[in-house]
């Protein structure tokens, strides 16, 4: 955009350039680097793994949506939840029994999951109302425990009749992947697909009102008060988007298996979510995708090499007090800050100096025709 300047002995003078920057677009930017990022590395990926890694890749997306919901909770609100892992359970549950009952296609039946995981979630987030910190963890750790003891009572659903859709261990069903991802690596994709969709939901989010007003009341409860902040419709928000996408990670993770066991939902797996959530980063869409590639890329790359892989969980444990104490943005933090000091430094000496910027047009010309002055 050029700013003209009067006529008259000031007509002569420079013309000043200025640089006029769309925030309404600027701000949306992230929604478009979302799934080209995943999305691109997801086509490399599916190209050179085995169908080892693929599975262990699928189950990994998978997990990273329900991580984006804890990083929702504690970056933005800064909550503490963990029954996170009950909630893809009870994803998972539904989407089994609304496929095998009403013969529904996946993406309605991922849907029910995560509508009904959001419905959870909600109840889930009552406590948040009067509780945080340590009491509103151990409430919703608790109800992580529940879960387990109830799925464990009564399974998942695997085709049969009646409410809990339990048959004999000779009529168990598979429940049918989406018609365009019926092969390993076509449905790890699609589990791509909708953990960028995930991630989109939660950034558009952050950058309109519900985003401000989470901003605000991790502020201060008073603070947002103040503002004309309604506490309990944004909370609630907050534990219902989690939960929508704690259900979809559940649903992803019963069309990858085909079936669920229950023992794979214990309230221990909610506290691994909820540390490599922080260890991944909280406060950034990678960390997301970094805390789901460590709960299970990392085990699986051990076991591969022959070790145990339960000695991932001493990695887990040194990774979660090296966040703590000096990077409390996580990896996903530290890497973002390495970006933005190499575009200064690709900056920095892109632009040419003051004194460049001042030499005479003499000096220029000298440079550019090669001549030297005696």
């Amino acid at each position: 955009m050029t700013a003209p300047l009067s006529t008259g002995p000031l007509a002569q003078a420079p013309v000043a350039h200025f640089t006029v920057e769309r925030p309404g677009l600027a701000r949306y930017r992230r929604l478009v680097t979302i799934p080209l990022v995943l999305i691109s590395a997801a086509v490399l990926v599916s190209l050179v793994a085995n169908a080892y890694w693929i599975s262990t890749l699928t189950s990994a997306a998978a997990l990273a949506l329900a991580a984006a919901g804890v990083g929702l909770l504690y970056g933005q609100l800064g909550l503490v939840s963990l029954c996170q892992f009950g909630l893809i359970g009870v994803g998972g549950w539904v989407t089994l029994r609304t496929g095998f009952a009403f013969g529904w296609p996946f993406e309605l039946s991922l849907l029910s999951g995560g509508v009904a995981a959001s419905l959870v979630g909600i109840l889930c987030g009552l406590p948040a109302l009067r509780l945080k910190g340590l009491y509103l963890a151990l409430v919703t750790l608790m109800l992580a425990g529940g879960f387990q003891v109830v799925i464990n009572a009564f399974g998942f659903p695997d085709g049969g009749d009646g409410f809990l859709g339990r048959a004999d261990a000779s009529q168990r069903l598979m429940l049918p992947r989406p018609l365009l991802a019926t092969g390993n690596e076509a449905y790890f994709l699609y589990a791509v697909i909708v953990l960028a969709l995930g991630l989109m939901l939660i950034e558009l989010h952050r950058r309109t009102r519900p985003g401000r007003s989470w901003a605000m009341i991790r502020a201060g409860e008073t603070t947002a008060l103040s503002a004309g902040v309604n506490l309990l419709l944004y909370k609630a928000w907050a534990f219902a988007l989690a939960g929508f996408l704690a259900g979809l990670a559940g649903g992803v993770l019963a069309g990858g298996v085909g079936q669920l066991d229950g023992r794979a939902f214990s309230a221990a797996e909610s506290l691994n979510l909820f540390a490599l959530t922080v260890v991944g980063g909280a406060y950034h869409w990678f960390g997301a995708v970094i805390a789901g590639l460590l709960l299970r890329a990392v085990p699986s790359l051990l076991t591969d090499h022959g070790v145990d892989g339960y000695l991932a969980m001493v990695i887990f444990g040194a990774a979660l007090l090296h966040a703590l104490v000096t990077a409390p943005t996580g990896i996903a933090g530290q890497i973002a800050g390495l970006g933005r000091w190499l575009t200064g430094l690709i900056a920095s000496e892109s632009t040419p100096s003051p004194a460049q910027q001042e030499a005479p047009a003499s000096d220029k010309l000298t440079a550019d025709t090669g001549d030297r002055h005696p």
